[in-house]
């Protein structure tokens, strides 16, 4: 039995060194066009677009965001693409290879509503398909 007055801490969910680094972010219109071109791999909350980058473009892996009006007001656009940079953040460093391009766009309603943890399933699942089909 705990005594009067004090808490339980919680323990601080453990992430792997490479989750902690930012992500290089794309923000030329010139490359979310050619991810738009490259593979694709749809999900419940949004769709993942992904390309293997020509020698000497650029070096390591990149992301990109985005939403459109469907989504809905700033608010929720704003707030699914946090929760897209959240998953990509911790999916990404061990998933997703050098030398490419993931833009994952997010849904109406479905981004900012599903459950964290499929979201992350869903990433794995379609970097997984997106790899697979360039082999």
């Amino acid at each position: 039995m705990a005594e009067r007055g004090t808490t339980e801490q919680k323990a601080a969910p453990e992430h792997s060194e490479a989750a902690l680094l930012p992500l290089k972010v794309l923000q030329k219109r010139r490359d979310f066009l050619l991810a738009a071109r490259a593979g694709r791999a749809p999900c419940p909350a949004f769709l993942l677009q992904a390309r293997k980058r020509r020698s000497g473009e650029a070096e390591g892996l990149r992301v990109g965001f985005t939403c459109s009006k469907k989504v809905g007001n700033a608010v929720a656009r704003n707030r699914a693409k946090r929760r897209l940079r959240e998953i990509a953040r911790l999916v990404l460093p061990s998933l997703g290879q050098d030398g490419w391009d993931y833009v994952l766009i997010g849904r109406a309603e479905l981004t900012a509503s599903r459950d964290f943890n499929d979201m992350q399933d869903d990433l794995r699942r379609a970097l997984a398909k997106v790899h697979a089909a360039r082999r």
